[in-house]
């Protein structure tokens, strides 16, 4: 049993967080491990959606505070824990072609909320519990909370989040768009996988092109993004997988696809 676990099965890739005894608070082991999972995700072409879970009723409760004595008392010290460590999973995340999804129970704190939010759709479960907790304890958000947040959320609403740590229970953070549905406990997991088995039968280079053109558009104007998407349209329209999808419709069954 090892504290990070990576899995593929049925086109799914799953990273399951398992130190439960610790609420899945992550050491730099953990964090290598995860950007490899990352990174081996993207590579691996039966890999469709990628999942992150955490075992035992936690999700993350971000960084294992013993991984602070690990570093040199310096300013330098502490942005390499960042930049050298535990931004590698952030820029993993932001370079993933795939879908992936988060299913969020108990407790997601600091750095545990920060990973939540690279997710493209977070699932939570009625006890999760969302904050950026960093504040408590004199502290910035440090993996992305600060870009991220208020994407999802809202300039004033992030801010406000950010600047008390107050924690967000799982309905408000329904309402709040933290998340996209609100699961009892025992079902998190099973309507996690559910939709992202839904995902994965559609034709995954389709996938990845909506993926990639939803995430530029948030940075090109309007103009650009037509100019973009009638070419990624066009390169979609010749796959054999969209050839597929149009016999499928036309003989009302469901599609075979192979990514390309």
């Amino acid at each position: 049993m090892t504290d990070i676990e990576y899995t593929v099965a049925d086109h799914i890739a799953t990273i399951r967080l398992n130190r439960p005894h610790r609420k899945n608070a992550f050491t730099l082991e953990m964090i290598d491990t995860w950007a490899h999972a990352l990174i081996e995700a993207e590579r691996d072409p039966d890999v469709r959606v990628v999942v992150l879970t955490g075992s035992g009723g936690s999700f993350c409760s971000g960084v294992d505070l013993s991984v602070l004595d690990e570093i040199a008392p310096t300013p330098l010290g502490a942005k390499d824990l960042l930049t050298k460590n535990v931004h590698r999973v952030a820029h993993a995340a932001e370079a993933l072609s795939k879908p992936y999804l988060a299913g969020v129970s108990g407790d997601a704190f600091g750095a545990g909320m920060d990973m939540a939010l690279l997710a493209d759709i977070r699932l939570a479960s009625e006890s999760a519990r969302l904050s950026q907790a960093y504040i408590k304890v004199g502290l910035v958000p440090g993996d992305g909370g600060c870009y991220l947040l208020p994407r999802i959320v809202g300039s004033a609403t992030a801010l406000q989040l950010m600047w008390t740590g107050r924690v967000v229970e799982a309905q408000e953070a329904l309402s709040l768009g933290l998340v996209s549905a609100v699961h009892s406990d025992d079902r998190l997991e099973e309507a996690v996988f559910s939709l992202a088995d839904e995902i994965a039968r559609q034709p995954p280079v389709a996938v990845q092109i909506i993926k990639r053109s939803a995430r530029l558009g948030e940075r090109h104007d309007l103009r650009t993004a037509l100019d973009l998407i009638s070419s990624h349209h066009a390169v979609v329209m010749a796959t054999e997988d969209s050839r597929e999808a149009r016999r499928a419709m036309a003989e009302k069954r469901s599609g075979h696809f192979v990514g390309r």
